[in-house]
């Protein structure tokens, strides 16, 4: 069941309130009041204006940091992927030593293809440990960054609200 009132909740509705008010109003304290009513009104309409675009600003700035760390991520995972695959197939190749010495067959062949194998892995091992260094550095500093840059962004949306609240003071001043 919808209430008749639910469109009279938050600022909305208290506009249409002081709307409302300013229409019915007569009297010079009355108007005055009303009139101070209204500034209060857009006062409020400014600022959810304002915590609309924070909002949006604060979404845009962790979503690019989430979808950075997303791609970043997979990349890594990507190199894990292929170390593990990598360390398979040398495991396979040290099997299929051990099978050609039980049989005194293609020995040689299968000692190159292990040494092949074995340093596959460790050139992947290696470019494994370098890449996750690496991912970490990056990741840190991009945490910081895209932090430093969103905490720049509230700075300069404080000011605008700040600035909003002190215009609407000083003109409610001039009213008195």
């Amino acid at each position: 069941m919808i209430e008749w009132r639910s469109g009279l909740d938050g600022p909305n509705g208290l506009i249409l309130l002081l709307s409302l008010m300013n229409m019915i109003s007569t009297s010079h304290v009355c108007i005055s009041f009303c009139r101070n009513l209204l500034k209060l009104a857009e006062l409020f309409e400014k600022l959810r204006k304002l915590e609309g675009r924070v909002a949006s600003d604060e979404d845009l700035k962790l979503s690019d940091l989430l979808r950075y760390y997303m791609r970043d991520s997979q990349a890594a995972k990507d190199l894990l992927y292929r170390r593990a695959r990598s360390l398979s197939d040398y495991e396979n190749s040290n099997k299929a030593l051990d099978r050609a010495r039980m049989k005194n067959k293609e020995v040689k062949q299968a000692e190159a293809s292990q040494q092949l194998s074995c340093q596959r892995f460790e050139k992947l091992s290696e470019s494994a440990k370098q890449e996750l260094t690496d991912f970490k550095v990056r990741r840190v500093s991009a945490f910081r960054k895209n932090m430093i840059e969103m905490t720049e962004l509230e700075l300069k949306h404080a000011k605008a609200n700040l600035l909003l609240l002190r215009n609407c003071l000083s003109s409610l001043r001039e009213e008195q």
